[in-house]
């Protein structure tokens, strides 16, 4: 069975409550229920931290023994090297998952310091990134 952890980083615990308009009006424990459902035959795990170094601590401890990553650390993407750090120095292969367009936002969320060491970036599907991301690793 596929092994895959998704990690979220910092207000996604707000997903379903803060800026709808951007993010959606659902919880992600709610969505992750229909990708759990969706994807039965892959066994999927979560995580979320507001802290920067428990989101690393868990990249540490799921990086060499799951088949993907799922990776959303939210701000931390724009600023973080040490989240970067993290994923570089781990062997599972991560895809990075925005919700919103970070393309189309301020000029400061154009920038990703994890991309260049991720199988893969997706942005601007909303919740459905995460979906694409598990397919991904299904190929």
């Amino acid at each position: 069975m596929l092994k895959i952890a998704i990690i979220n980083g910092p207000n996604l615990n707000l997903l379903g409550s803060r800026e709808k308009n951007i993010y959606g009006d659902q919880s992600f424990d709610a969505y992750l229920e229909e990708l759990k459902k969706h994807f039965s035959s892959v066994e999927l795990s979560y995580f979320q931290s507001n802290v920067e170094g428990e989101l690393i601590n868990h990249l540490h401890a799921v990086g060499f023994d799951h088949d993907g990553i799922i990776l959303n650390a939210g701000a931390y993407t724009h600023t973080s090297l040490a989240i970067a750090d993290a994923v570089a120095a781990i062997n599972t292969p991560v895809v990075e998952v925005h919700i919103s367009n970070i393309f189309a936002r301020e000029d400061y969320r154009h920038v990703s310091y994890l991309g260049k060491h991720c199988k893969g970036s997706i942005s601007g599907f909303g919740l459905k990134g995460y979906a694409l991301a598990v397919e991904s690793f299904m190929k």
